[in-house]
């Protein structure tokens, strides 16, 4: 597998279009489950009396999910291409579960939408598209499923096709770069192969136009940003922090800073995996060496980077976010936890800048006095202390934060602007 590239896949779209029987029709299509596995599985189907469902429980593997008929949590399941190995991040589309989504959408680096021909756009399919645009995904497929029950009908095609145009538009996409694949998932037709039942589409199967998605450019020409997970101290050996490479490289020797705190270093050695590495790239999670810093002067959250470009302190930061689970409303003053790269520090909302429709991204309102779930808002934030906090469009692991509060995430976002502390 490790010879092709490799690429993060979210599927998504309303509940009942089909995301998860589309799914495991292309896992069966690609051997990625096997004829042993659909035997039970569809043993299992029919012991729930639920017969349109069998590929649908290849991802729904809990048990609830299959007694309720939808797709809870995010599930994680690899297949190969032609061209390359995917890691399939399957999302849910009912809508209590728009948080699990936004995880999801957060690791991936490519969509497909999955619509529903004879239905067309509905309430999450808009809310989908508008949250992948706004965490950054910035290419997507649009599968128009269930082709067969509106009779394989190039009409109804073309007439979904152009309303889902229109929005993936109206959110921000370059439709000129999308590829619309009308397909059955469950009889099967145009997912991996060409069909006779659809004579009048010459475009690509669902298969062939995944493999059409670019993989994204290792952020290799940035500066180093390496958020720590966590700080060993090892006999004889120093102090070791451990993380994840998130854009540029290290290399033995480097001269690097650590902040908040501000404290300069040199690498010794870096580790993967019990290996010495001569370069760590992003994507690697390492283990480096330092020479002469305590390991309490660093912990979970700080982050590394070059001697010569430190990473950005926040003193403040303008963000888009979007309200998912909130059981009042959130008003200026608010202080919850925000998760942001391996930080979790507690920041007010100091301002509503302007309330946003969260179905074509335009201004609703200046200045609410608050927002609630469902909507979408720009809003200045003030840190309870020094924290590391990038622009999503500079280090985009590094912009991308939840909002969680009495154990759930009650919002996510992207930072647009920072305000470095001086």
């Amino acid at each position: 597998m490790a010879d092709k590239p490799h690429m993060n896949l979210i599927f998504i779209g309303h509940i009942d279009h089909g995301k998860s029987t589309t799914v495991g029709r292309l896992l069966y299509d690609t051997k990625a489950v096997t004829e042993q596995d659909m035997k039970k599985i569809r043993e299992e189907v029919t012991k729930y009396n639920r017969a349109t469902f069998e590929f649908a429980f290849v991802m729904d593997q809990l048990k609830e999910e299959r007694e309720r008929g939808i797709t809870i949590d995010i599930m994680h399941r690899d297949f190969q291409t032609p061209k390359y190995y995917f890691t399939i991040i399957d999302a849910p589309g009912h809508r209590d579960f728009v948080k699990n989504m936004i995880t999801g959408a957060s690791q991936a680096d490519a969509a497909v939408l999955v619509v529903s021909t004879p239905d067309g756009v509905q309430s999450q399919t808009r809310e989908h598209a508008y949250l992948a645009k706004v965490l950054g995904i910035n290419q997507v497929i649009v599968g128009l499923n269930k082709i067969d029950a509106a009779g394989y009908d190039k009409n109804k095609f073309e007439e979904t096709k152009q309303k889902v145009s229109d929005l993936l538009k109206s959110v921000g996409y370059d439709v000129s770069k999308v590829k619309f694949v009308p397909y059955s998932g469950l009889e099967g037709v145009n997912v991996s192969s060409k069909s006779d039942k659809l004579p009048w589409y010459s475009g690509p199967t669902l298969l062939e136009a995944i493999d059409t998605f670019e993989v994204p450019k290792k952020p290799t020409d940035k500066p180093l940003r390496l958020p720590i997970q966590d700080v060993y101290s090892i006999a004889g050996f120093g102090t070791v922090p451990v993380g994840r490479v998130e854009t540029g490289t290290m290399k033995p020797g480097d001269q690097i800073i650590i902040m908040p705190s501000g404290v300069k270093t040199d690498v010794k050695s870096i580790e993967m995996h019990h290996q010495q590495l001569s370069v760590a790239n992003p994507g690697d999670n390492v283990g480096f060496n330092i020479k002469g810093v305590d390991k309490k002067d660093m912990k979970r959250g700080d982050v590394v980077g070059p001697a010569s470009s430190p990473p950005t302190v926040a003193q403040e930061f303008l963000a888009q976010i979007i309200v998912i689970n909130h059981p009042q409303a959130i008003a200026a003053g608010y202080t919850p936890v925000f998760h942001i790269h391996t930080a979790q520090i507690a920041c007010t909302i100091t301002e509503i800048v302007e309330k946003k429709d969260p179905k074509t991204g335009q201004t609703l309102q200046k200045n609410p006095e608050f927002i609630k779930n469902g909507d979408a808002a720009i809003i200045r934030v003030k840190p309870t202390r020094p924290i590391v906090i990038e622009k999503f469009s500079d280090f985009p692991p590094l912009g991308r934060f939840a909002i969680r509060d009495m154990g759930q995430t009650v919002a996510a976002g992207v930072v647009q602007e920072v305000t470095k502390k001086a």
